[in-house]
């Protein structure tokens, strides 16, 4: 049972030299803690330092499992796990069409968090990128419903270009842990560490070193008495229902662990139940199986490969969520309110490169200032032009490509076949339902104008902090002196960011009365946040715009401003002055290119939705579709608004 035995300081034939101290086994154990530690680190998994939960918040940990796929041609593949701002991958497999990765991963499941895990398959092979050819998705709630020691179930993996096709199946399993689960299999790691002989009991040396792991004074002290407490059949040993009942008993009185044995980290800052999460998911080293690799944002960041990895280390890109990643790297990290997981932007990287030459710089700046101006608006009336051509409509097949998983055609109302140009295709309608509009009945509650990326703030000031870094940026400047009036000039506003791949056509947020459009001659800058976030230009108050006052009941005037960029060439309103429209309503598209809709509220006529506010804040943008709520009026202080945890877009 591993019990203490005095060290010589050196003896033959043990490959020491004479005189040399063997370490002591506390020594060894804490050596083997730091070499776990190491691993962890190494693996980038920086569970351990989620952020403190509270009790009602905890709904236990998953242990998901990823088996194995049955794919539809052979290749090397590997699958990503993604739950909120995690993701997490397994290693490649050999060259089948059915791999096998039996990786599992623990995840913290909180009650009003993200819920819905993402699983991707990717293929790779030396001659090509790696690729994602499926995914499914699993409602992590759903399994808590479920009365069963652990569940698996074989799911199909979606076409990403087309949710409606299989083009496979994976087979996974769950398991819930609530928190007494969670408490024994925390006992069970802790004993298996420190129990030196492998006989799934301590012996009191062993106890003893466990004890001076915890780092509390107190608790070593008096560790002959913690031991005699815990071994409550006085047989000499502690096993790991024992060892488990007394740090449970210990944890409510007075908690033994003051740090993490493994990391090292502070103890007590919240809770005994953050607590044991930490010490759980630190010590977590699975049950046998392989641990999928942590430390990633997204599946897309997971399935980079080496190069990306030494552009990293090297600095040249980062890779992360906020204001200076937005505006210096090639990534641009997005929040998606509906899986509440972060999600990657496509983009060309020579485009970025190109961008952030053009609008990072002080020389891109002289260059804008000497003709570039021109250069964008003569390219942009160019490519307008070729995209209403019929020869056009051979590159819808290469826009779905480069855009694949992000672009969903099974809810588009007309056939590809359909479109005999280009532009027919980008300002494509969707079938009727595909967008349903939140608390259609209600006009105190605002919701999204269009599929985008969406920033809210409460004020200009607040805007100009967090994202938008323009020399002059002013609402009087945005609306124009025609349109600006001194209720909107300290007011709310939300900014819609399209990208190329989305659904094109924007809607009335509000319920109101159509009462002037005003056009506004301007630039074409891109939109991108490159743009948005650079010093030296003025995207939104230089570029061609045309902005809309909708005159409501519940939030008074709102302005509604379209704004064009690079590759947009027109602006199309499909209502008129005097028009009543109703929230939801179709009000008007966008042709080609990326584009962008700002709308102005009255000074606190608007409370927007918490969610949408966390994330500006962090300058992070949140994936929207239109019809989910935006904010609610403050002028109805007595409505009730269901909580959008429980509102389904489905």
């Amino acid at each position: 049972m591993g019990h203490a035995a005095s060290r010589p300081n050196g003896c033959a034939g043990d490959g020491h030299g004479d005189g040399e101290v063997l370490p002591s086994r506390f020594a060894r154990f804490r050596r083997r803690l730091r070499h776990r530690l190491h691993r962890r680190r190494g693996n980038g998994d920086d569970s351990a330092s989620a952020k403190a939960l509270a009790a009602e918040d905890f709904a236990g940990i998953a242990r998901i499992r990823i088996v194995k796929a049955d794919m539809q041609f052979k290749d090397k593949f590997f699958a990503c796990l993604s739950l909120g701002e995690r993701t997490y991958r397994t290693e490649t497999s050999d060259n089948t069409h059915r791999p096998v990765w039996d990786s599992e991963k623990k995840v913290i499941v909180e009650t009003n968090g993200p819920h819905i895990a993402r699983i991707s398959v990717f293929e790779t092979n030396r001659f090509s990128k790696n690729t994602l050819v499926g995914y499914c998705e699993v409602d992590l709630f759903e399994m808590l419903t479920k009365d069963l020691e652990e569940h698996s179930e074989d799911l199909p993996l979606l076409d990403p270009s087309s949710p409606n096709t299989n083009v496979g199946s994976v087979s996974i399993s769950c398991h819930i842990e609530d928190p007494v689960e969670t408490e024994q299999s925390f006992a069970r790691r802790v004993l298996a560490i420190v129990d030196y002989d492998e006989d799934g009991t301590l012996s009191l040396s062993e106890f003893s070193d466990l004890m001076k792991a915890f780092g509390n004074k107190l608790a070593v002290a008096k560790i002959e008495e913690l031991f005699r407490q815990a071994d409550t059949n006085s047989d000499g040993i502690v096993d790991i229902d024992e060892l488990a009942a007394l740090l449970a008993d210990q944890q409510e009185k007075e908690p033994l662990i003051s740090n993490c044995p493994v990391c090292g980290e502070d103890l007590g800052k919240y809770d005994n139940i953050n607590d044991m999460i930490h010490m759980t998911l630190c010590f977590d080293e699975g049950t046998g199986n392989q641990i999928m690799t942590g430390g990633f944002l997204t599946d897309k960041q997971a399935s980079y490969g080496w190069m990306f990895k030494l552009s990293e280390w090297a600095h040249y890109s980062t890779y992360d969520v906020g204001l200076r990643s937005g505006s210096t790297a090639s990534h641009i990290l997005v929040f998606d309110r509906r899986t509440k997981r972060i999600v990657e932007e496509v983009i060309d990287g020579k485009i970025v490169l190109s961008m952030r030459a053009l609008y990072q710089s002080k020389v891109g700046l002289t260059l804008i200032n000497t003709g570039a101006k021109d250069l964008l608006k003569n390219l942009s009336e160019k490519q307008g032009k070729k995209m209403n051509s019929p020869e056009s409509a051979k590159d819808i097949p290469k826009f779905l490509e480069l855009f694949k998983g992000q672009i969903n055609m099974d809810e588009v109302k007309d056939p590809i076949e359909s479109f005999k140009t280009f532009n027919e295709f980008f300002i494509r309608g969707l079938k009727p339902g595909a967008r349903p509009i939140a608390h259609g009945d209600q006009d105190s509650v605002a919701t999204c104008a269009a599929d985008s990326r969406l920033m809210a703030f409460s004020s200009v000031d607040e805007s100009t902090r967090l994202w938008i870094k323009g020399r002059k940026f002013s609402i009087e400047g945005l609306l124009g002196t025609s349109v600006h009036s001194d209720a909107l000039s300290n007011g709310s506003l939300v900014i819609f960011r399209l990208a190329p791949q989305d659904y094109h056509r924007f809607h009335v947020p509000v319920s109101g009365t159509v009462e002037k459009f005003v056009e506004i001659p301007g630039c074409l800058y891109t939109v991108n946040p490159i743009a948005v976030n650079s010093k030296y230009c003025n995207v939104f108050t230089e570029n061609k715009r045309v902005v809309s006052i909708i005159s409501t009941s519940e939030f008074g005037k709102v302005a509604f401003v379209a704004i064009g960029a690079t590759m947009v060439g027109s602006i199309t309103f499909l209502k008129k002055e005097g028009d009543y429209v109703h929230k939801g309503d179709e009000f008007g598209y966008f042709s080609f290119g990326g584009s962008t809709v700002i709308c102005v509220f009255e000074k606190d006529a608007i409370q927007f939705d918490a969610d949408l506010v966390a994330n500006s804040e962090r300058s992070l943008e949140t994936l929207v579709s239109v019809g989910m709520t935006l904010g609610v009026s403050t002028r109805n202080k007595g409505l009730q608004v269901p909580d959008l945890q429980k509102f389904s877009l489905e």
